[in-house]
C-alpha cells in the first residue's frame, strides 16, 4: 500500500494552506504546494511573506539590475566606433531604460503601486531550488511542492529583464536611426542585436544559478572589477597618472570601476558595523594605484631590453 501523504507533510517545502481561521483555531488543507507569495514555516504551514528585503537582498537585486546596464554600455562602446558622437546619448538612453524598467518592476510587484516589496527571508541555498526537493513517499508518485520560497527575489529579476527588453525595443532603434550617422547601416544596430543575445543568456543564468549568484555576487564584482580595470589600463597603455588625465573617458572608466569595487566591498561587509566596515572603502583606489606605480617596471619592452643587456 502507498504511504498516506496527508498524515505527514513530507519534503522540505511541502506545506498545508490555511483554509479558514476561527479565533485562534486554524483549518488546514491537504499537504502540497504553497500559493505564490507564501512559504512554509517550521510547522509545515504555508505562511504569507510579510517581511521586506534586507540590505543584502537589495544589494543582490541591484547587482542583477546592473548586469544588463553594464553589458549595454560595453556593447555600445564596442560598436560605436571612434568617429561616432552618438555613444554618449546611447549610454544615457540605456541608463534611462534600465532605471524605468526597475521602477516599473517595483511598482507592479506586491504591494502594487509602491516601490516597496514584501518578501520571504532567504534561509539557505536550497530555498532557491525547491524543484529539486519534491518528495516521492512511495518512490513512484512525486508530490510536487515547487514554489518560490525566496519570493520575490527569483521571479522579480525575470520581470525586470522583460521590461528592459521591451523598453529597449521601443526606444533604442528610433534613437539609433536618428543619431548614429557616423556608422554604417549594418553597424549602427549591432549593440541592439548584442542585447538580443545577452538577455536570454542572463535569463538562463538567473534561472539556473540565481541561488549561487545570491551568495557569490560580491566576490564576482570584486574579481571582475579588478580584472577588467587591469585589462583596460593595459590596452589603453596607461602607465602613469598623466596618461589618465589625457582623456576624460579614462577617468570615467576608472571611477566606474571604483564604484563597482566599493559596491562589492559593501556587499561583503553589509555595513553591519559602520566603524569597522567604512574604513574598508579606503582600499577602493588601491588596485589602480598599485598598477600605476608598478606599470613602468613590468612593461614588456623594458623587460626584454634588460634581459638582452644582461646577456
Amino acid at each position: 500500500a502507498g504511504v498516506d501523504i496527508q498524515t505527514a507533510c513530507l519534503g522540505l517545502y511541502c506545506g498545508r494552506t490555511v483554509l479558514a481561521v476561527n479565533g485562534s483555531v486554524e483549518t488546514y488543507g491537504d499537504c502540497g504546494v504553497c500559493p505564490r507569495g507564501q512559504r512554509t514555516d517550521d510547522n509545515k504551514i504555508c505562511r504569507e511573506c510579510v517581511g521586506s528585503p534586507d540590505r543584502y537582498d537589495w544589494l543582490y537585486l541591484g547587482f542583477m539590475a546592473m548586469l544588463p546596464l553594464v553589458l549595454h554600455w560595453f556593447f555600445i562602446e564596442w560598436y560605436s566606433g571612434k568617429k561616432s558622437s552618438s555613444a554618449l546619448l546611447q549610454h544615457v538612453t540605456a541608463l534611462f531604460e534600465c532605471t524605468i524598467a526597475a521602477m516599473v518592476t517595483l511598482l507592479v510587484s506586491d504591494p502594487v503601486g509602491s516601490l516597496h516589496i514584501r518578501s520571504c527571508k532567504v534561509k539557505k541555498l536550497s530555498d532557491w531550488y525547491t524543484m529539486l526537493y519534491n518528495p516521492s513517499p512511495d518512490y513512484i508518485n512525486t508530490v510536487h511542492c515547487t514554489h518560490e520560497a525566496v519570493y520575490p527575489l527569483y521571479t522579480i529579476v525575470f520581470i525586470y529583464y522583460a521590461f528592459c527588453l521591451v523598453l529597449m525595443m521601443l526606444l533604442r532603434p528610433l534613437l539609433v536611426k536618428k543619431i548614429a550617422c557616423g556608422l554604417g547601416k549594418s553597424d549602427r544596430f549591432k549593440n541592439i542585436y548584442a542585447a538580443l543575445y545577452f538577455f536570454p543568456i542572463l535569463t538562463v543564468l538567473q534561472a539556473v544559478g540565481g541561488g549561487l549568484l545570491y551568495y557569490a555576487f560580491p566576490y564576482i564584482i570584486l574579481v571582475l572589477s579588478l580584472v577588467t580595470l587591469a585589462v583596460y589600463m593595459s590596452a589603453s597603455e596607461v602607465e602613469s597618472f598623466k596618461d589618465l588625465l589625457v582623456r576624460k573617458k579614462r577617468l570615467v572608466v576608472l571611477f566606474s570601476h571604483w564604484l563597482l569595487h566599493a559596491y562589492g566591498i559593501i556587499s561583503i561587509s553589509k555595513l553591519d558595523k559602520l566603524e569597522q566596515d567604512l574604513p574598508l572603502l579606503a582600499l577602493v583606489p588601491a588596485p589602480a594605484l598599485f598598477y600605476l606605480l608598478t606599470a613602468k617596471y613590468t612593461e614588456p619592452s623594458r623587460i626584454l631590453s634588460e634581459g638582452g643587456n644582461g646577456h
